[in-house]
């Protein structure tokens, strides 16, 4: 019995902490409000969103939070006066002071929001990943930080299509800004990258899928940055090799059998992630500073199933490492699933452009929290693996419900 209540007393204790802890990132985006009553009702959304609630609308938000009607959250998401984007820069800062190390990875997806009717900004029938066919959705695009001490997003936009754009009506209603046009996605995740390059986040990778790395602009924009990256490029990519063109998939077939290597690209929910891997480079940039190389992946399972990667890295980088990078990217789709699941996401109930990037940015302010928290259980256990591998096994199995 003593030692049950031990270990009563050391739960309320720990989220006790978690909960001082919360308190002090509200005060921290505190100056982003400039009334106390919306500085107030975001501390109370951001512990909503945490909440073990079914739906993370703003009906069961402000019941979570005793209110007798939404009006407030409402208001906080729609009328009142403060910026997502400075909000979004809180973040960014928030998950680096806790989470950044060398060398640190960044990863780019976008993500669909499924949506009912024509007027929520940005919707329209359009492909998404996450149903896997055109769908009368929303799409954002977002940035992740990843590394060895957990995984958060960092930044997001909102894809805005072209008949959107061009359609003066439905921007009025929507209240998009004037200053608002059009950029495919591959543009937004520029556009992100290069403000975490302004704001010196501190990386030296990028990874992503076919979507951005079949696209020449885009791998030029991240060399001259300076930043290595592995992209995913379908099977039609084609290299200069041997003063011809090839297509990455008859390389990939004409490969001996001694340079496949079978490594991990990391721990996955039923274990470690094997594959069979060959990597080779094929020039040189600026003599032996940087490197090109090709990266397949094989299925153990399916030896006809291939993937492949373009890589641009520093010339003494080991294929160890560019599997590893590669790998990564698995990493924002378990954000996306968390994000979804547990901080809801995807469950807003917003029409506006500004409606949008703050019910996003302060959900992903909350997974931060999450994945900040995961990481100081680690360090407190000195690197010893924690019994839940993922952040809703975390969330739900240490209490964070009580916060």
């Amino acid at each position: 019995m003593t030692k049950q209540l031990e270990t009563q007393n050391s739960a309320v204790q720990e989220v006790s902490a978690w909960a001082a802890q919360l308190q002090k990132l509200g005060e921290r985006i505190a100056p982003r409000f400039a009334r106390l009553e919306a500085r107030q009702r975001a501390l109370a959304y951001l512990k909503g969103l945490l909440a073990p609630i079914e739906r993370k609308n703003s009906w069961q938000l402000a019941e979570q939070a005793g209110e007798q009607d939404p009006y407030a959250f409402q208001h906080l998401l729609g009328r009142a006066q403060w910026e997502a984007e400075q909000l979004r820069d809180d973040l960014r800062e928030y998950v680096t002071e806790h989470l950044a190390e060398q060398p640190g990875v960044l990863v780019v997806d976008e993500t669909g929001f499924l949506k009912q009717g024509q007027k929520s900004v940005g919707v329209q029938r359009q492909y998404s990943g996450t149903a896997g066919r055109i769908e009368n959705c929303q799409i954002g695009v977002f940035l992740i930080y990843a590394s060895s001490k957990g995984t958060a997003f960092i930044d997001r936009e909102l894809y805005l299509p072209k008949a959107w754009v061009d359609d003066a009506e439905q921007r009025r209603q929507t209240s998009v800004p004037e200053e608002i046009k059009f950029q495919t996605k591959i543009q937004l995740a520029r556009t992100m990258l290069a403000r975490a390059i302004e704001a010196e986040v501190p990386f030296e990778w990028v990874t992503a899928d076919a979507v951005y790395g079949g696209d020449y602009q885009f791998r030029k924009f991240l060399k001259s940055q300076g930043k290595s990256y592995v992209l995913a490029v379908t099977a039609q990519q084609r290299l200069w090799l041997e003063g011809e063109q090839q297509r990455v998939d008859d390389i990939a077939t004409c490969l001996p059998p001694a340079v496949w290597r079978r490594l991990s690209a990391g721990s996955g929910s039923k274990g470690e992630r094997l594959y069979d891997w060959a990597y080779m480079t094929y020039s040189h940039i600026d003599g032996s500073e940087w490197q090109k190389g090709l990266l397949i992946r094989r299925s153990i399972s399916n030896p006809d199933e291939y993937a492949y990667y373009l890589v641009h890295a520093r010339a003494q980088t080991q294929a160890e490492e560019i599997v590893r990078i590669a790998g990564l990217r698995w990493n924002i789709e378990q954000c996306f699933k968390t994000a979804k699941e547990e901080i809801g996401l995807d469950q807003y109930e917003v029409r506006s452009w500004h409606g949008w990037y703050r019910h996003i940015t302060l959900s992903l302010l909350a997974h931060a929290f999450l994945a900040v928290l995961r990481s100081q259980a680690i360090e407190e256990k000195k690197g010893e693996p924690l019994r839940s591998n993922s952040l809703s096994e975390f969330k739900n199995k240490r209490g964070l419900c009580y916060l």
